[in-house]
This record gives C-alpha cells, sequence and structure tokens, in this order.
C-alpha cells in the first residue's frame, strides 16, 4: 500500500499530499486506497496529474471511492509534497475526468483522477474581442485581465511583452495567451494561483543541486547528457526595409545567459557559419517577428541536453520546471547550471521519484564560481 510508503521511516522520507475542494480539504481516508500518483510538469504543455485508486465496496454495496462525492470533475485540486515539517507545491488546478473501471475480477476495480493545471479554467469559453479597440494596449494589460477574471495573478517575475497592440481575439483565453506568449518568445507556467509569462529565466536562483555519485549526499539514480552539435548558432529571417518596398536580411544570435564557462556552439573546423533560415507565416508585426526569430535562436543554443532520475526523498524538493538547477559529481565538462525543461513526479510503492529533462547552453562546471550572481544558493534549498 502506499500508505506504508508514506508513513515509513527513511531519512526525510516524501509524503503525498492531496487537497481537494474550494476550503481545499486533505482527503487522509482515501489515501489506503491510493496506488498512484503521476504529475507531468512541462514548459510548452499543461501540467497533468493523474491519480489511481483501487476501490472497494463496503457491507451495504457503496464504492468507497467513487460514491465518495468529492472526486468529481471541476473540483478545486492542489498536490504538494511535504518532507518532514516542509511542504511544497507540485500542482494545482482541476479534477478533468473521473474513469471507474469494473473488469470481472472485482478486487482489479480501480477510479482514475485526470487534473489539469489552472490553465483548464481558461479553455472553457471561445471569445471574440479586441483588444485595444479604443486604445492601444499592451500584453502586460492583456495578461493581467484575463487572470483576474479567473482569480489569478502575474507572477511578479512576468515581464511586459509588447506595447501598441490592437489585436483580436477570437478563441478561448487559454489560446490567445498561449499565442501572445509565442509572438513575445516567452514561456507560459502556471503554478501556485500565478502564471510566469516571460522569457527563459536562465539567470534566477538556482534550485537545490542534483547530486550524482556523491556518496550518502547521491540524490540521482542516474544521470545521462546528449550533446547535439548539428545545432544552429543564429537564426536569420526576411523583414521590411525601413524605407522601401524590398526586404532585407537580419540575423539574430542566442542572449541567454550561459550556464556555463564556454559556450556549446555548432562551429566546425574549416566549415561555414552555421545559421537556420526562418520562414515568414502570415501577417505579423516586426516586433513579434523578432521575436519569435529571438526564441527560436536561443531554443538551438540549449543543445547540451541532460536526463535522469531523483529520489525525491532524498533530493527533499520538488524540482520546478523553468528555472535553474546545478549538477554535481558529473564531471568538469557538464557539471554545473542546468535549466529545467520537464519534470515527472511519481509517487508509488517505490517512493517519491522526479524524472527530469535539462536543457544547457555551455559547458564547464561553475557550481560555487561566484560567477554572474547565477550562482548564489545553489546548494541551498
Amino acid at each position: 500500500m502506499i500508505l506504508d510508503l508514506f508513513t515509513s521511516k527513511r531519512r526525510e522520507p516524501a509524503e503525498c499530499i492531496i487537497r481537494v475542494g474550494s476550503a481545499g480539504l486533505e482527503i487522509p481516508d482515501l489515501y489506503p486506497f491510493l496506488t498512484e500518483v503521476t504529475v507531468d510538469a512541462g514548459r510548452a504543455e499543461p501540467a497533468v496529474a493523474v491519480i489511481t485508486f483501487e476501490s472497494r465496496r463496503d457491507e451495504e454495496g457503496k464504492w468507497l471511492v467513487q460514491d465518495d462525492g468529492r472526486l468529481a470533475p471541476w473540483e478545486p485540486i492542489v498536490i504538494e509534497a511535504a518532507f518532514g515539517s516542509d511542504t511544497e507545491e507540485i500542482m494545482r488546478g482541476y479534477i478533468r475526468e473521473v474513469r471507474a473501471d469494473y473488469p470481472e475480477d472485482a478486487g482489479s476495480a480501480r477510479v482514475t483522477v485526470e487534473c489539469r493545471d489552472d490553465s483548464l479554467a481558461l479553455d472553457r469559453e471561445h471569445v471574440r474581442t479586441v483588444w485595444g479597440g479604443d486604445a492601444p494596449t499592451t500584453d502586460q494589460v492583456i495578461v493581467s485581465a484575463i487572470l483576474g477574471t479567473y482569480g489569478l495573478s502575474p507572477d511578479p517575475a512576468s515581464e511586459g511583452g509588447q506595447t501598441g497592440l490592437v489585436i483580436n481575439q477570437d478563441g478561448t483565453d487559454i489560446d490567445f495567451l498561449r499565442r501572445r506568449a509565442e509572438a513575445n518568445g516567452y514561456d507560459l507556467i502556471f503554478r501556485e494561483g500565478m502564471a510566469y509569462f516571460g522569457p527563459m529565466r536562465l539567470d534566477a536562483e538556482p534550485q537545490a543541486t542534483i547530486m550524482v555519485y556523491a556518496g550518502k549526499d547521491t540524490s540521482a539514480y542516474s544521470f545521462s547528457v546528449r550533446d547535439d552539435g548539428h545545432q544552429a548558432d543564429r537564426v536569420s529571417f526576411d523583414r521590411a526595409e525601413t524605407a522601401g518596398s524590398g526586404t532585407v536580411s537580419e540575423t539574430v544570435e542566442p542572449n541567454l545567459p550561459l550556464l556555463g564557462n564556454e559556450a556549446a556552439t555548432g562551429a566546425g573546423s574549416g566549415l561555414p557559419d552555421f545559421a537556420w533560415r526562418m520562414s515568414r507565416q502570415g501577417e505579423m508585426s516586426e516586433d513579434e517577428w523578432r521575436a519569435r526569430a529571438q526564441r527560436r535562436a536561443n531554443d538551438l543554443s540549449l543543445r547540451v541536453k541532460g536526463e535522469g532520475e531523483l529520489d525525491g526523498s532524498l533530493y527533499g524538493h520538488v524540482l520546478r520546471v523553468g528555472e535553474p538547477v546545478g549538477v554535481d559529481g558529473v564531471g568538469e565538462r557538464y557539471g554545473g547550471i542546468w535549466f529545467v525543461d520537464t519534470v515527472r513526479h511519481r509517487f508509488s510503492t517505490e517512493g517519491y521519484r522526479q524524472s527530469f529533462n535539462l536543457l544547457r547552453n555551455a559547458y564547464g562546471d561553475n557550481l560555487g564560481s561566484g560567477a554572474g550572481g547565477l550562482l548564489d544558493g545553489v546548494l541551498g534549498g
């Protein structure tokens, strides 16, 4: 039983806490039936949780999970990880779907609850409106207004986006916000009742360091690196001339802070420059076109990719997407600060595991070097 896992004593065992309903009440009486909880979080997609229960009938024929009534579509839900007296949120949002399965063997009956993050509330109504119809507006105003409708707020670290906008919305609020994020080359990440609308935060304070081959301090079950040299170093595109009706080619270089001491580039000995040309699609302003090119150049620069799995209890934290993290114990070339792209959280009889994908645009172990403000607090929580 997963309940045994939660109450067994390891170094500082991680417990899964589930809160349901507008009051945010925990459901401890259902924990004995809980068999697995997974949460898939990433920068490009909404966070999705799948909670699996086994179910039993009581002496009156009532099913103890599906007849409980608390697990119902559109109920608010929060999933947390507790490390001793410290609790960190993994995801919050809404129950999207409940599925009850009754196989031939009644002892194998299951209830599966699928949840989405807060962005699900923004995916209900098709909206047709003109933003900036009375006077040009900004992305900052648009994002704040839309989020406020759902009781959400922009993350304080968000940035303002473009200005002077007169723009049509013809779709759901979440589709519109995602398009605005793409138009600015931004991430859009929902977490803890807020939404981050801004560029990749490679210069944020790094999270607690992932320890590989570190004896009793080891927190990673595994870690592997893929260093892809076939990635362009810059992006070019054609834009309209300032004067006249022709076009002129413009080249955009990556502008991300380096997560290391030496930039990772696709340059080869004696080979031509490695550039990627964007094809223009639809009607875009020059600001949007340039922002999209900049985002593409930045994505291509993150050519070094790492993946692995953490023992969540030994790591002692929830690994957050869209923020830097240190990796130690993998050598001088690949050790240092990385950027978290995706994380899969899994509570089961095997414990709390976190499978992750990381990105990097540089080489060199910069942990603890004190360079550029990137490393403050790397070894902290």
